[in-house]
């Protein structure tokens, strides 16, 4: 039994399809009867298949009553009207007037907004602020001015929305009208999904329940990524890897700009290796044997030293027809061919030949295209940067495949190709690769990462990235800006680092007595905190919770929150931020990352940067920080040992290890061990519940132990390990102790206070 749906033909002909999805969750949707699913949901891409929900529909007086536990709409039967509500009655929002939909298509609905109300979202349409009140956005998928525009809103009331549409729309979020949030279109239909929540990390869920959970990167992909100048050969390749390995500084990618390729800038479909610059002797390429590896080539040079390949790419290419075929239909003869032919439809063969005209010469309809890239993935390519040209440029006198003119096909397009990347690398060998890009809309974090384009890696970009974590986006960078300490701070604390050298010298052992250092220590502090990220990243894949986190995400009520753009939680236990002289430190009690150094939080201050350091970085009291030892790349070592950091104190926390391959789609299936941390805090010591691992994976280790190490300035008394007596000992400037697995059993360090 499927999820409850109320319908009621309008007097205009159309229908009115109200569904509850969840208790939090409905849908409200006005369209043709006949009409099908949405080109979103159609093309796999927001969420189709809801299990059944306890709802109740009611209509009388003129009124449509939809009650699912912690959500009710009031919706007037002639669509005049609408009001929110909450679980308990309290209303959250309603229209102001009448909404506008006329029959030919467009939408236009104006929402009451409170007078304290904050709205947070839309993706990436502004890089100025994080709060939206005040302003406007048109979502439209533009170069460099809005890369990645996503239509979730959420709001400070609790509150939040998400249009399902892919044609050009507008916000006006209290700009014209500072009581009125207002939404429309042009062209297609009202298509809208509304959900309830008590705060945004649960608004933030319920979006991506509805337009994709966030994709899990294979575990390399959260190292650092090293793009080399566009005019390296394949022996500059080989050079800038070994020169990183020598360098002690630790990466996992290592990627081609435009150049790899014979005919620069090629977006056609019959690439090849540059011959002079990437030769590869045919005798020794192994295309056809994914399997077979190809060890004499330069691709197997990167790899044997733990490196990566990736490859840049430009496309137009029509992939709509990809989408209909894996929606369905067919491809015959360079047209598509619905999958069910109306009945009445006697002249079949006259129909199909007024199917829409290709009107670019590159597009083979019948061929898709990622089969073209199949090629340099056996050759041992892992990651793919999807550059914005020319998945962002506008077609205006292009009618697509799927029939549909530029402005409904737009926004689209870069999410469908981040999605057939994604999907087309891991049908065909069954690995997470890292597809990068800087165009997207509507459900991207599904498939690929971002960057932040060409934009830097400044101010600017860290509001774009804090503005898509709010937006339901996670794996978010920017091309790092390596000539400063704050560059450098800022491109470390991503969700995902790189340096793209690009027509630039940005390799790191270029920088000079000053800056190598620094970028040294900032590439080995992230990899020893590979697993504290993966596991963020883990709990984004299940949550929505974002690893870039904005201050309002998790301050809703301090008004300090909205105005700090250039600070940011980095996971639970990090605050941080570039760019800015003052620092807002939250209520609580806070560590100096750099010095040790309390602090307690309530208030601003003005921190002091040690010397080869780039910004502020504050450890939250109770951090539970699980941690590698030193490797150049993921998997150089066996992880018999691991260490968790903890910063004790008075609080209580937790913290959830996830570890898996890091490779296959194995953890989708329930391949993946947890292991719970707890820290519970007193007045005359703490203690530290490491729980038995759970659950397992391929290759994990059967047994290891983990070298508690304590960060604290006050002097420590007595240990006991188990309830038995230890002797703390000293390990990287701090008390440490060894604790070993014990297979199905929790073990507790205890520590009094001296």
């Amino acid at each position: 039994m499927g999820h409850p749906v109320f319908e009621k033909a309008l007097g205009d002909g159309r229908l009115l399809r109200l569904e509850a999805l969840r208790p939090d969750l409905c849908r409200l949707r006005v369209c043709a009867p006949a009409a099908g699913e949405s080109t979103l949901t159609r093309y796999g891409i927001f969420r189709a298949a809801w299990e059944e929900a306890a709802a109740t529909f009611e209509e009388k007086g003129g009124k449509i009553l939809l009650k699912a536990g912690r959500l009710a709409l009031e919706l007037a039967s002639d669509l005049s009207s609408l009001r929110l509500f909450d679980g308990g009655g309290k209303e959250l929002t309603r229209t102001r007037s009448a909404p506008s939909l006329p029959v030919g298509g467009g939408f236009d609905v104006s929402l009451q907004l409170s007078q304290t109300e904050r709205l947070y979202g839309l993706g990436d349409v502004t890089r100025d602020t994080v709060q939206k009140r005040g302003t406007k956005a048109a979502m439209w998928v533009t170069n460099v001015a809005s890369y990645v525009p996503i239509p979730t809103l959420l709001s400070s009331e609790g509150w939040g929305m998400v249009l399902a549409t892919t044609w050009r729309h507008f916000f006006d979020l209290g700009a014209t009208e500072a009581d009125a949030l207002r939404f429309r279109g042009r062209h297609g239909e009202l298509d809208l999904y509304l959900f309830t929540g008590a705060g945004l990390p649960e608004l933030l869920e319920a979006a991506t329940a509805v337009t994709g959970r966030p994709t899990l990167l294979p575990l390399w992909a959260y190292g650092l990524t090293f793009v080399c100048n566009q005019q390296a050969s394949a022996r500059d390749l080989v050079d800038d890897g070994l020169n990183l390995r020598r360098e002690g500084i630790p990466c996992d990618v290592i990627g081609l700009e435009p150049g790899w390729m014979s005919r620069n800038y090629d977006y056609g479909i019959d690439k090849q290796w540059h011959p002079e610059r990437f030769y590869i002797p045919p005798w020794v390429r192994k295309v056809g044997d994914v399997s077979a590896g190809n060890d004499a080539t330069f691709v197997g040079a990167v790899s044997r030293l733990g490196f990566k390949l990736s490859l840049w790419l430009c496309q137009d290419y029509d992939l709509s027809y990809e989408e209909e075929r894996r929606a369905g239909a067919k491809v015959e003869g360079g047209k598509l061919v619905p999958k069910d032919r109306h009945p009445d439809d006697f002249e079949q063969d006259q129909n199909f030949g007024h199917g829409p005209v290709l009107q670019d010469k590159l597009t083979k309809p019948e061929v898709p295209w990622f089969e073209h890239l199949k090629a340099f993935v056996a050759d041992g390519a892992r990651a793919f940067k999807l550059d914005g040209a020319l998945q962002v440029n506008e077609h205006p006198d292009r009618k697509w495949g799927n029939g549909m003119p530029d402005e409904e096909m737009h926004n689209l397009y870069p999410t469908i190709y981040n999605k057939q990347m994604a999907l087309g690398v891991r049908e065909f060998i069954g690995k997470r690769p890292l597809i990068y890009s800087s165009g997207g809309y509507a459900g991207i974090q599904q498939y690929s990462a971002t960057w932040a384009g060409d934009t830097g890696g400044g101010a600017k970009p860290l509001i774009s990235m804090i503005n898509h974590g709010l937006s339901g986006h996670v794996n978010t960078s920017c091309d790092m800006h390596v000539f400063s300490e704050a560059g450098i701070h800022f491109g470390f604390f991503q969700p995902w680092s790189q340096v793209c050298s690009w027509a630039y010298w940005r390799h790191p052992w270029l920088l000079g007595d000053k800056l190598l250092p620094v970028f040294k220590h900032y590439a080995r502090l992230r990899y020893s905190l590979l697993p504290y990220i993966y596991s963020t990243a883990c709990r984004a894949w299940k949550t929505g919770m974002p690893i870039l986190r904005g201050l309002p995400l998790l301050h809703p009520d301090s008004p300090e929150a909205d105005g700090k753009s250039f600070q940011y939680y980095f996971g639970d236990w990090f605050l941080t931020g570039a760019f800015a002289e003052d620092f807002w430190l939250p209520p609580g009690s806070w560590v100096n990352y750099w010095d040790g150094t309390p602090e307690e939080g309530g208030r601003t201050l003005y921190p002091a940067i040690p010397e080869g350091r780039g910004g502020p970085l504050y450890v939250k009291e109770g951090a539970l920080l699980p941690r590698w030892p030193a490797m150049d790349y993921v998997g150089q070592k066996e992880l018999g040992e691991i260490f968790l950091d903890v910063y004790p104190g008075a609080a209580s926390t937790a913290f959830t290890l996830y570890e898996d391959d890091g490779e296959t789609f194995e953890y989708e299936g329930g391949k993946i061990a947890t292991t719970e941390f707890a820290h519970q805090g007193g007045a005359k010591g703490f203690s530290i519940e490491i729980g038995a691992r759970s659950g397992d994976y391929r290759g994990m280790p059967a047994a290891r132990s983990i070298r508690v190490r304590l960060r604290t300035k006050r002097p420590l008394g007595a240990a006991t390990l188990d309830g038995k007596s230890i002797q703390l000992t000293e390990d990287d400037g701090a008390f440490a102790a060894r604790v070993d697995e014990i297979p199905g059993k929790k073990r507790i360090l205890a520590v009094a206070w001296a």
